[in-house]
């Protein structure tokens, strides 16, 4: 019986760069893997792409498979001033404007940051961007998503994404109080900074609107040896079913919290399964996160 898609409240699928030269070709080729969903990504700025003829050949593409789109998103720097940076601002009113020719409500990306001041500097700068874009995402029924990567910034300083850790999220919903925005969360993210991603998921799970399917391995015998700042990498980025978290958790959380969406595979990451082993893991991961939600949907008897 061939399952289907449209009875699972939580979909497992994978990121697609959304400005490579055929981002279609792509789809169609991993498409017979068992992706549920994808996830479209720009890198700073959407460039010379026609997002409605985008839309258009990525619908023809998923036609008929049951497939959808689950974000699209935009990774720059919209709180800065130079001439990229203005243009992922614009990138961001595209794709709230367009996210409905794609089926998702979701736009997701860094929060941005002032280059070179500490976070809590940064939140002005933040509010006057993304008031605007939260009131736009609200008259158009979008989602703003933040994923909560620190791009090698931290609390003093940093050149991308405020929107890192707990605290910082509640000071950008004060800040910005839409209950359109939220986060595109993944564990990977807290745990490098040795925090527990798992209360955090309970308490702002409503506030988690997109997932990104990434994990990671703590050498804990290295922190304990070298610390965190010492001669020895003690954290590595890993593909879902080769990293530390217990997805099955995670998921189990997450529909107690009510989550209805993706958990889209952030590759490219792994620093094993990479180059000519990429989508061995990224299949690997797609099982096996298939597995944590309960495997697919079965209807139960009449």
């Amino acid at each position: 019986m061939k399952n289907d898609l449209s009875k699972e409240s939580i979909r497992i699928g994978t990121l697609v760069s959304a400005g490579q030269k055929d981002p279609c070709g792509y789809i169609k080729q991993i498409l017979p893997h068992g992706f549920e969903s994808f996830s479209l990504t720009f890198w700073q700025t959407t460039g010379d792409t026609d997002i409605k003829k985008l839309a258009k050949d990525v619908n023809a593409t998923l036609e008929g498979t049951g497939v959808v789109i689950s974000s699209v998103g935009i990774f720059g720097n919209p709180l800065e001033t130079g001439e990229v940076d203005k243009k992922t601002v614009k990138g961001w009113e595209k794709l709230i404007d367009n996210a409905h020719l794609f089926g998702t409500d979701i736009v997701a990306g860094f929060a941005g940051r002032v280059r070179g001041k500490s976070i809590p500097d940064s939140i002005p700068r933040y509010k006057k961007v993304f008031g605007p874009l939260a009131k736009r995402a609200e008259d158009k029924g979008v989602r703003i998503a933040f994923e909560n990567c620190d791009m090698g910034g931290s609390w003093q300083s940093g050149d991308w994404n405020i929107a890192q850790i707990p605290v910082v999220w509640d000071m950008m919903f004060d800040a910005v109080p839409s209950k359109n925005v939220g986060l595109e969360w993944e564990p990977c993210h807290q745990m490098v900074k040795l925090i527990d991603p798992m209360p955090q998921l309970r308490k702002y799970v409503s506030r988690i609107f997109h997932v990104h399917g990434k994990d990671a391995t703590i050498h804990w015998d290295t922190v304990r040896e070298f610390g965190v700042y010492g001669a020895k990498q003690y954290a590595f980025h890993r593909t879902p079913g080769f990293g530390d978290s217990n997805w099955t958790n995670i998921i189990s959380d997450l529909r107690i919290g009510g989550f209805k969406g993706s958990i889209d595979i952030e590759g490219w990451h792994d620093p094993i399964y990479k180059k000519d082993l990429e989508m061995t893991g990224q299949v690997h991961a797609l099982n096996y996160l298939k597995n944590c939600r309960g495997g697919s949907f079965v209807p139960n008897p009449v």
